[in-house]
């Protein structure tokens, strides 16, 4: 039985079953109706117009290969990159994000510079990797972090038996994290950063929102909405797990967003009237408008830790901190509440030793 060859909308591309069930694909070299050249992939494939137009003058590319594929085969190149293209289709389908594929990549470069080692990495050698990095522990931390899951990758591929990074002990030692900010240290911001400047607009969203400095790079006006005939902001914080925050537009920040004389997508814009790329890039700009302004040592998340303390010393609960800062779990508030409260219980626990006396 011959089978149909069927034609698409490109010029000489021919789609052919085949007998198996399959398909293949050939490209009839133009100006000669009898020549065809078959090409590995159909038009929704990346690499189709390269060996598209590369078959219509005549010339049969070899299709491209991923990483993965010129490793050494069970080699450590080949299962980094190999669980690099896993996360990179993932980041494709949305089950995971493009900055956890790029911090992934950053972490697990140094295993890769000598792709042609075993795959199967001694835990004696991570410790190692973990001892080079002992100027930055936390990055030390979280590069044997990242080791870990992708062995457990792995090994439910039965490409390993064992996890080297299981079980290495953490080498950094968490501390308070940011600094938070003071009324004093606004004051100092705002007297170096007018009105109209992008580093008033970066701290007004920050202050008036309690948004993250990611968070920065995506509110605009297309997040404004009215709600009981009230002005207000509506978005849900990108990061992950996070709930939808609403909050009034207070008069404060909608005159700040409206301030610059260049208005855009977002409220805060980076060069060129352009949103910024990254929360990185907004968090290192906003570095730099702290140095300028005196205060070097604080950075963006001090404000929304700062703004987490006063909420709480103004009596608001855990619950009010987690809708206004988006929290999706009311442990995360509860640190600041209960910072308060046992305040308030050793004061009032020390008054009631100061009246009855009981140390006269």
């Amino acid at each position: 039985m011959v089978r149909p060859i069927v034609r698409v909308d490109f010029p000489g591309l021919l789609e052919e079953p085949l007998p198996s069930g399959g398909k293949r694909w050939r490209v009839r070299v133009e100006g000669e109706k009898k020549k065809r050249i078959t090409i590995s992939c159909g038009p929704q494939d990346e690499d189709f117009w390269r060996q598209y137009l590369a078959a219509r003058r005549g010339v049969k590319v070899e299709p491209l290969k991923k990483a993965s594929e010129y490793a050494k085969a069970k080699s450590i190149g080949w299962l980094v990159n190999s669980y690099f293209e896993y996360l990179e289709e993932r980041v494709k389908a949305g089950t995971t994000s493009a900055k956890t594929l790029k911090k992934k990549r950053n972490l697990l470069a140094r295993l890769i510079k000598r792709p042609d080692r075993e795959m199967f990495v001694p835990q004696e050698k991570l410790i190692e990797f973990q001892d080079a990095m002992g100027s930055t522990p936390a990055q030390a931390d979280a590069f044997i972090e990242a080791v870990a899951v992708m062995y457990d990758w792995a090994i439910k591929r039965k490409h390993v038996k064992t996890n080297p990074a299981r079980g290495i002990e953490s080498v950094y030692v968490k501390g308070d994290g940011a600094i938070p900010w003071k009324a004093a240290d606004l004051k100092a911001y705002l007297a170096t950063h007018k009105p109209g400047s992008k580093a008033h607009v970066a701290l007004s969203l920050l202050v008036w929102t309690g948004c993250r400095i990611e968070d920065t790079t995506l509110l605009g006006r297309k997040h404004e909405c009215v709600i009981d005939g009230v002005e207000a902001l509506r978005w849900v914080p990108s990061k992950k797990g996070s709930s939808e925050v609403c909050l009034p537009l207070l008069p404060p920040l909608k005159a700040a967003t409206r301030a610059p004389k260049v208005q855009g997508e977002t409220y805060l814009l980076g060069r060129g009237g352009k949103p910024y790329a990254s929360g990185d890039s907004a968090s290192n700009m906003f570095k730099r408008w702290c140095v300028a302004a005196g205060i070097g040592n604080l950075s963006a998340h001090g404000i929304r830790k700062g703004l987490a303390e006063i909420l709480a010393e103004q009596g608001c609960s855990q619950y009010e901190i987690m809708a206004i800062l988006g929290h999706s779990e009311a442990k995360t508030s509860e640190v600041y509440t209960r910072r308060v409260e046992r305040w308030k219980l050793a004061l009032g626990a020390m008054e009631r030793v100061n009246v009855s006396h009981a140390w006269g």
